[in-house]
C-alpha cells in the first residue's frame, strides 16, 4: 500500500500570522512529504507493506517507525487547525467537561499543555489523549512516537520539532506553543474524543 501526502484542509496562508505560509510550505510540503516518500521506499517487500499507518506505528521500529509515526503525527496535527478565530476559542460539551475534570479548568489545561511542550527535551510532540475510560492525559512523546503506542487515543497535538516553528519564532518555542490556541478547531478535537 502506497501512502500519499494528506492535503491541507485550508489554504497555505490561512493560519497566518500564527503559522506563516513559508513555514507551512516547508513543514507540510517538504518535511511531511519526505516522510511519506521515505516510508513508501522502505515498506515494499516487508510485513508492513499492506498495513494501515496506525498498525505500522504499533508494530514497527527503527526507520519505518520513524517515518510512519511522523506521517501519523503530522496528519493529526495539520487536520486540527483552521483560520484564526476572533475572540475566545474554547471547547464545549463533553470535551470541556472532561478537560475541567482532568485539569481543574481550561486555562489550567492550557498552561500545563504549553509547559509540557516547552520542557520536552529535544524533538517531539506534546499530546492530549483519552484513555479507554475517557479520562484525559497530557503526554510528551519524543521523536516520532504517538500515544497509540501507550493504548491512548490522540486528540490534540503540538509539534515541538524546530521545523514547526523556527522560521517564525526562532528558538522561542513557548511563544509558538502559546500562539497556537486560536487555530484549534475544537469541533475536530471533540469528534476525535467522541470516537475514541
Amino acid at each position: 500500500m502506497a501512502f500519499s501526502l494528506q492535503p491541507l484542509p485550508y489554504a497555505q496562508d490561512a493560519l497566518q500570522p500564527v503559522i506563516s505560509a513559508e513555514t507551512l510550505a516547508l513543514h507540510h510540503g517538504k518535511h511531511l512529504q519526505a516522510y511519506v516518500n521515505n516510508l513508501n521506499e522502505a515498506i515494499p517487500g516487508t510485513p508492513f507493506e499492506m498495513l494501515s499507518l496506525e498498525d505500522i506505528v504499533l508494530k514497527s521500529e527503527g526507520g519505518i517507525l520513524n517515518n510512519a509515526g511522523q506521517i501519523l503525527n503530522h496528519n493529526l496535527y495539520f487536520a486540527q487547525f483552521r483560520a484564526p478565530k476572533q475572540g475566545p476559542n474554547l471547547p464545549t460539551g463533553k470535551l470541556l467537561t472532561a478537560i475541567e475534570q482532568a485539569f481543574g479548568s481550561f486555562p489550567a489545561f492550557q498552561d500545563q499543555f504549553v509547559q509540557k511542550g516547552t520542557t520536552l527535551f529535544g524533538s517531539g510532540w506534546v499530546w492530549l489523549s483519552a484513555d479507554k475510560e475517557g479520562k484525559l492525559h497530557i503526554t510528551q512523546e519524543t521523536n516520532a512516537y504517538n500515544p497509540i503506542q501507550k493504548g491512548l487515543c490522540p486528540l490534540l497535538t503540538f509539534d515541538v520539532w524546530e521545523h514547526a516553528y523556527y522560521v517564525d519564532y526562532q528558538n522561542r518555542r513557548k511563544d509558538h506553543l502559546t500562539a497556537l490556541w486560536p487555530l484549534i478547531d475544537w469541533d475536530i478535537i471533540a469528534h476525535r474524543f467522541i470516537l475514541e
